[in-house]
Formats: structure tokens, C-alpha cells, sequence
């Protein structure tokens, strides 16, 4: 009865060395923000992490690879890239367009000794959400009526200046 009882603790053991080293080493699946990233980086450093943003800026093509900016609407975050995989992106923001909705997962580096010691995502997948495009611009009419307003006051104290002059 005691060997039964110490094989039952050896096993109990076991399980739960094995059960908390390996939850210890989980993959972050759910998207993290930037701000979580930038905020916990020692966390997350060296695992795989799920961010969501839009493209914005250029695509920066360096060799096989590219460099691409997502934004979460806080932060931006540089993401290096198979150019391959990135052939999905027709829009990136700009002033012009709103970028492209994608989903990344990569590994996040704190401090990237590939790239200088920038915080940054080497990705291995990349899904397209949503599609961007041009945003069209309307103007703003109340701005333009002051504008309007301003420029008419203008003239007419410079006209009355150069009577009071006379």
C-alpha cells in the first residue's frame, strides 16, 4: 500500500513539472495591442504574439523581405516579413487611403539584435481582415466661410488704413 502510494505521488509529481514548464513556454494567441507590447516587452519578448492593425506608410522592400508599419490606432509597431506574404496588401494608409486590416503573428523582439536593437515582429503569417482604400475628401464649408470672412476683414482694415494715412 505505501509503494502504491509513493508511485501515485511520483506521478502527480511528473504531471505537474510537465504541466507547468510546458503552459509556461504558451504561444500568445489572442492579439495583444501595441500598448501591451511596448509595456510588458520583457514578457513578451522572443514568444509568438498575434497583432492586429492597419498597414500604414510604405512598404519597404529589403531583399526577400520587407519592413511594413501596423498601427492599432495607438502605436505603430515595424513588422519584418517574407515579401511574399505581403502580396495580399493593396492599401496602406496615408493622408489619401486607409490601409489594409491585417492580422500578423510572428515572434516579437524587445530589443532585435537583427535590426539594431529595435522593438519589433519577424512574422510568419499574415490575413488580410479588412480592405482599405481611397478616402474621399470633402471640403469643410464652415472652414472655408471664415476663411473667407478673415480675408474680407483683412481688406477692408488695410483699405482704411491707407485713407487714414491720406
Amino acid at each position: 500500500m505505501k509503494r502504491l502510494f509513493n508511485v501515485k505521488c511520483l506521478m502527480f509529481n511528473v504531471i505537474l513539472f510537465y504541466t507547468l514548464h510546458f503552459t509556461h513556454c504558451t504561444a500568445f494567441a489572442q492579439p495583444v495591442s501595441s500598448s501591451e507590447l511596448i509595456n510588458n516587452a520583457q514578457e513578451y519578448n522572443a514568444r509568438q504574439v498575434t497583432y492586429t492593425g492597419e498597414a500604414i506608410g510604405d512598404i519597404m522592400k529589403r531583399g526577400s523581405h520587407a519592413w511594413v508599419n501596423i498601427s492599432d490606432g495607438k502605436n505603430a509597431i515595424g513588422i519584418w516579413i517574407d515579401y511574399a506574404l505581403l502580396q495580399d496588401i493593396g492599401y496602406t494608409g496615408s493622408y489619401r487611403c486607409v490601409g489594409d486590416r491585417v492580422e500578423v503573428t510572428g515572434i516579437f523582439n524587445r530589443a532585435c539584435p537583427e535590426h539594431g536593437g529595435d522593438l519589433d515582429i519577424h512574422a510568419s503569417q499574415l490575413k488580410k481582415i479588412a480592405s482599405g482604400g481611397p478616402v474621399a475628401e470633402t471640403p469643410d464649408m464652415g472652414k472655408k466661410n471664415i476663411a473667407i470672412l478673415l480675408l474680407g476683414t483683412l481688406c477692408l482694415t488695410w483699405i482704411l488704413t491707407q485713407f487714414k494715412k491720406n
